[in-house]
């Protein structure tokens, strides 16, 4: 007969029992307390889940290292880095030459250390001007403060750091000093505090300015020279290699939107459209904030490879401007595209063939400025592609005035203008995307100009003759009568 488990069987942790009745063979059948399966699986997820993590982690970690080997160079750079200002405390003679004040110098390796040479520069040049000038100002300050007197002194003192603290401040609103020099003045702050605060209960304080100046002195030449000798990453050149691929992605995209919105029978058939391609114009619409900072950073950089030393790297931004302006009205071609609103037939294989070419013939152009600021040399074949670019918007033009008037007779003519609205609207933009790429032609032509692009080889015939022939008519050679 079984018997119910009692109170006291449960606590101790048994599930069921079975008992036969009096003087035959008992057997007693016990399970596992319920609490050890409980936290063996619980033990278990824990542990599945920390090694998926570690697994993700590790495969991300993988990527973005494959994606870009430099970043794993910059990693070790700043190591050898660290490993280079360590021997100030490991070594007896060099702990001995500048004191327990070596630490500052660690601490700049760490805070100035930056992936590229432009950052480096920037960020060394601000600290150590900045250092030098607020450790000698604060010890002008705390002189002229002893000399008027004990009770003088602190009032001089406080007055001076909320004096110079506030103004300092003020300044990083403004935006040229705060786009160049933000850093410096943060440095220029803390540096002076401290060294106007300490000053006042420190005999030796010249002693203290000189040392803070020496150690982050050290600091800064040794990211430099690591920075600069070992894989240097240039700004500059970062900065022309994201401008020229915007613009083939921005071609790529024109062409693959014209594709997506006059190619949706071959979606439907099964064949992949390009849609990955005709998105890359919001890399141009995301990318001025990382332009902004290249091009900011670049200008701290010397002269290297194909750039001299005041390449005009302004000129970079007004390039990404115009390509911007004609992202915008991508984005509002795309919005025309989706719409639920379907164009009849008619009217879309009546304007595929001048949109596509009038997208093509753009996206040469596009393409054909991105080899030149790549190569960076004048285009031979702009011009021709320019007189076909605007050939191909004539013809849209053309075709957007004689319109098939076949469906107006079928159907209500509100019923035909809101159907044939989007279609109008996005062959209207493609027209207008046209037009802002002669925007861009313009910035380029002015980037080659003060870049000193490499001229063309008709260019270089045409001065070639130039040079040869005289351009005075009274010095030409007269034919000679026979």
């Amino acid at each position: 007969m079984a018997m119910a488990t009692s109170a006291k069987e449960v606590q101790d942790g048994l599930e069921w029992r079975v008992r036969v009745p009096q003087g035959s063979l008992a057997v007693v059948v016990e399970s596992q307390p319920v609490w050890v399966d409980r936290a063996w699986a619980w033990l278990t997820g824990i542990v599945l889940a920390v090694v998926s993590k570690a697994v993700g982690f590790g495969r991300k970690a993988w990527s973005v290292g494959s994606d870009d080997p430099r970043r794993v160079v910059h990693g070790v750079k700043v190591g050898t880095g660290l490993t280079l200002v360590s021997l100030f405390y490991y070594t007896r003679p060099l702990y001995d030459g500048v004191g327990g004040w070596a630490m500052w110098a660690v601490m700049t390796v760490v805070v100035v250390f930056e992936y590229t040479v432009g950052g480096c520069l920037c960020k060394g040049f601000n600290r150590a001007i900045a250092t030098s000038t607020a450790g000698f100002l604060a010890v002008g300050i705390h002189w002229a403060a002893s000399k008027a007197g004990e009770k003088a002194e602190p009032v001089i003192l406080s007055a001076s750091v909320f004096i110079l603290a506030s103004a300092a401040t003020f300044s990083r609103f403004i935006p040229a000093i705060k786009a160049r020099f933000d850093y410096g003045i943060t440095i220029f702050i803390l540096t002076f505090s401290l060294v106007a605060v300490s000053g006042y209960r420190v005999d030796q304080l010249l002693f203290l300015a000189q040392e803070r100046v020496y150690t982050i002195s050290i600091g800064v030449g040794i990211c430099l020279i690591v920075c600069v000798l070992v894989c240097p990453v240039w700004a500059g050149q970062e900065l022309h290699l994201l401008v020229s691929g915007n613009l083939v992605k921005l071609a790529d995209s024109l062409q693959g939107l014209v594709e997506e919105c006059f190619m949706e029978d071959e979606a439907e058939e099964g064949k992949e459209l390009p849609t990955a391609k005709s998105r890359g114009y919001k890399c141009v619409l995301n990318s001025k904030a990382t332009e902004d900072s290249q091009a900011n950073l670049a200008k701290w950089e010397p002269g290297h490879g194909r750039f001299r030393f005041r390449h005009p790297w302004s000129q970079y931004l007004k390039v990404a401007a115009a390509m911007r302006y004609c992202a915008y009205c991508m984005e509002a071609f795309n919005g025309s595209i989706s719409s639920e609103i379907k164009a009849p037939e008619d009217m879309k294989s009546h304007l595929r063939g001048a949109c596509i070419k009038l997208s093509l013939d753009s996206s040469n152009v596009l393409k054909e400025l991105s080899s030149s600021i790549m190569s960076m040399k004048e285009s031979r074949s702009i011009q021709c592609l320019v007189v076909e670019m605007k050939n191909g918007v004539q013809e849209l033009q053309v075709a957007l005035r004689s319109l098939p008037t076949d469906h107006v007779k079928k159907h209500r003519a509100t019923l035909s203008l809101m159907e044939a609205m989007p279609l109008v609207t996005a062959a209207s933009l493609l027209i207008e995307v046209s037009e802002r790429v002669e925007s861009v032609i313009e910035a380029v032509g002015v980037l080659a100009r003060l870049a000193s692009f490499e001229p063309s080889l008709d260019r270089k015939k045409a001065s070639s003759y130039s040079s040869v022939v005289p351009q005075d008519e009274s010095v030409r050679p007269q034919p000679q009568e026979v």
